[in-house]
């Protein structure tokens, strides 16, 4: 079985709803499993510890997930154009799979959610590909070929699946947006497949 690691951090619950839009995708296509793992909140008391295990939702993630999934989707909300915090401070964590390869030739893909049309989700979605490319991961997009790309009138981009939460974050994730999610899962799925039948 081809295991897909579905990676988010959401305060206000739009990215973890996109991260079961694309953990649909994913399983879509057979002989494939999307493992949904979160990370936790950084807290500003550097004495503060967070229990090993949430309170409800998906676990908490661990670097044996990243280093025994096939394949990587990582998402987080906008922060002034930027990944999250908790989620920049997961991957900082990762330097030892980065001294070893051991995610080298891993499809990975991006997305995020921001409360705004032109809140910097293409500048978020491009801060999460930097570290995954000094990872070693192989990057991918959604392409124009997915004619919701073109009409959308609320998220999406080339870059990775986008979500217009709104000011107080309340939109649901419109149809295209759940579209758009889905294709992204279906899509890291089918080359995830296509990468372990070769050498990778």
């Amino acid at each position: 079985m081809t295991k897909i690691l579905v990676l988010y951090y959401s305060r206000q619950g739009s990215v973890k709803q996109m991260a079961h839009y694309i953990a649909r995708g994913i399983e879509s296509v057979p002989h494939v499993e999307a493992v949904i793992r979160t990370v936790p909140a950084v807290s500003p008391t550097s004495e503060a510890t967070t229990p090993s295990i949430p309170d409800s939702g998906a676990p908490y993630a661990t670097l044996e997930d990243l280093r025994t999934c096939d394949g990587l989707v990582l998402g987080s909300p906008t922060r002034f154009g930027n990944m999250a915090a908790p989620m920049k401070y997961f991957l900082d964590s990762a330097s030892s799979l980065w001294l070893s390869g051991e995610l080298v030739n891993k499809p990975a893909a991006v997305f995020s959610s921001t409360s705004s049309m032109h809140g910097g989700q293409e500048t978020t979605l491009i801060s999460m590909m930097l570290p995954l490319m000094h990872l070693g991961f192989v990057l991918m997009g959604i392409p124009y070929t997915e004619a919701d790309l073109s009409t959308t009138t609320s998220g999406g981009s080339p870059y990775g699946a986008t979500h217009v939460s709104g000011a107080n974050g309340k939109n649901a994730v419109s149809e295209e947006e759940q579209r758009l999610c889905f294709a992204l899962g279906k899509r890291l799925a089918e080359i995830a497949i296509k990468l372990n039948n070769g050498t990778r």
